[in-house]
């Protein structure tokens, strides 16, 4: 009787298991003279046009997935980048508030860009210490890492074994993979791409995270410098 073979086989999460699929917005406009409106303290851009077609192909993306649920923040670009898949497939966005992006105290408005380009003494400092509140006024690091932990758990609660897209922000994102990978540095994971997709899932206890800032569904996967950039943005 021949032996049995056991061939190497993809990953298949097993029934009862939760995927999220998490959806950095779309770019949103440029910061000028005047800052952006602000959401209760938190910078509130619209989406720019290359965001808008960011949005579009993550979609096209996403109707793959089987989603049964779409969660978005507070803030306009998450609506705006989630708009495309809403008309896809029917869904009502539900709004989970614990997901918006850090506050960035004295930095909002978009402030923060103009800082980081010119190469503030704290922007330096801020990455050198990866963490937001070095900021002044910033949310606290332990209290941002709390409420976006908060509001991953509540999804999950509320769509146990299901497959959901939450669009939400680079530096949520972000916090929420440093959390799963148990100690990661401060901004190890800071850096997803706009309109990119980051799968995790949960089974039973445990986190599996199965892709990080995927863009395979955008020309050239986003990895190619603009020429125009003069040094590395962070997430929000």
């Amino acid at each position: 009787m021949a032996e049995p073979k056991y061939p190497q086989r993809r990953f298949v999460a097993p029934p009862g298991s939760t995927n999220v699929f998490l959806v950095r917005h779309g770019a949103s406009m440029p910061y000028g003279d005047e800052p952006f409106p602000l959401l209760d303290g938190t910078g509130d851009p619209p989406l720019a046009p290359e965001g808008v077609e960011q949005a579009e192909r993550a979609a096209l993306r996403l109707v793959e997935e089987d989603i049964e649920a779409i969660y978005v923040t507070t803030l306009q670009r998450t609506h705006q980048t989630a708009a495309p898949l809403v008309a896809r497939l029917g869904l009502d966005p539900i709004v989970e508030p614990d997901l918006r992006e850090v506050n960035l105290g004295e930095w909002e408005g978009g402030a923060m860009r103009r800082h980081v380009a010119e190469g503030h003494p704290l922007a330096i400092r801020l990455f050198a210490e990866e963490r937001w509140d070095v900021i002044p006024g910033a949310e606290p690091q332990e209290i941002f890492a709390t409420r976006v932990r908060r509001g991953l758990d509540r999804i999950v609660a509320e769509s146990p074994g299901r497959r959901i897209a939450v669009f939400t922000h680079g530096g949520v994102i972000g916090e929420v993979v440093r959390q799963l990978a148990e100690g990661g540095r401060g901004f190890a994971f800071a850096t997803a791409d706009n309109g990119s997709i980051t799968h995790l899932v949960q089974i039973g206890d445990r986190w599996l995270i199965r892709r990080f800032n995927d863009t395979s569904h955008h020309p050239g996967g986003l990895d190619r410098p603009d020429p125009a950039d003069d040094g590395w943005i962070p997430a929000p």
